[in-house]
């Protein structure tokens, strides 16, 4: 009898391990389908443009000093250039008459978050109110009446991120070649480093307030001249509707 009363109990157990276990495996199963529908669901933001046309679209990042504000205008003005300057806006609270310059010189004003902090680490809504936020700012400064184009902190992204972009009605951009002049290398591997990578399409990374960057300028943007490149601001460059966005960012046209 006794032995009965344990054979029981134990096939209860082990009903329960069995049941247990069927939980866990699909609570595992779950969060894996998931993680993969998340990847290949995952939005990219524009890193550059598939184009038969030899364009390039030089940006710079605004989020630290303006040392080299006048600098990198005066060698734009002489080269008959625009670009696209990615403002921060503590940036622009600081250096007002900088971001003025800016725009009067007819270059892109765009936007690179109000405070400088990590999207990937907020909500949406934090991320849209800051994107707002320095629209605002950016606007009061210039007049410039729409800001269309949106740069991450630090390019990190999620898909809040893009669709927090885009519930403003603009779109996100990183680069397809960076300069890395945030390191401080010399002025002759920034021009190395941009101009063996630039190609139709691209979108390059500078940050103003760099002393190597503004001796660099005016040598890579003769190269790439040479080589035939035409210098366009990114919203002139991309393209605004009927694209998709292949797996390494690059926008490509709908046929």
């Amino acid at each position: 009898m006794a032995y009965g009363i344990i054979g029981r109990k134990q096939i209860v157990t082990v009903i329960i391990l069995l049941v247990w276990l069927a939980a866990i495996s699909f609570v595992v199963f779950k969060c894996l389908s998931d993680t993969f529908v998340s990847a290949g669901e995952r939005k990219l933001p524009i890193y550059s443009v598939e184009t038969d046309e030899k364009q390039i679209a030089l940006t710079f990042n605004c989020a630290w000093g303006d040392e080299t504000t006048d600098g990198i205008l005066d060698i734009l003005v002489k080269n008959n250039i625009k670009c696209t300057f990615f403002i921060v806006g503590e940036f622009a609270e600081k250096y007002p008459e900088s971001v003025r310059k800016i725009y009067n010189a007819g270059h892109e004003i765009a936007n690179h978050s109000m405070h400088h902090t990590d999207p990937v680490t907020q909500q949406f809504s934090e991320i849209a109110a800051d994107i707002d936020a320095c629209n605002a700012l950016l606007k009061s400064i210039t007049g410039v009446s729409e800001i269309k184009l949106y740069r991450a902190p630090s390019g990190s992204y999620d898909n809040k991120t893009i669709e927090a972009a885009q519930s403003l009605g603009m779109k996100c951009i990183q680069w397809d070649v960076d300069s890395i002049d945030w390191k401080n290398p010399s002025a002759d591997t920034i021009v190395s480093r941009v101009c063996n990578k630039s190609k139709n399409g691209s979108v390059v990374l500078f940050h103003s307030g760099k002393e190597n960057t503004l001796e660099a300028l005016g040598e890579i943007i003769g190269k790439l001249k040479k080589d035939g490149y035409e210098f366009v601001t990114v919203s002139e460059l991309i393209y605004w509707d009927n694209y998709d966005i292949d797996h390494t960012g690059r926008q490509v046209k709908k046929q």
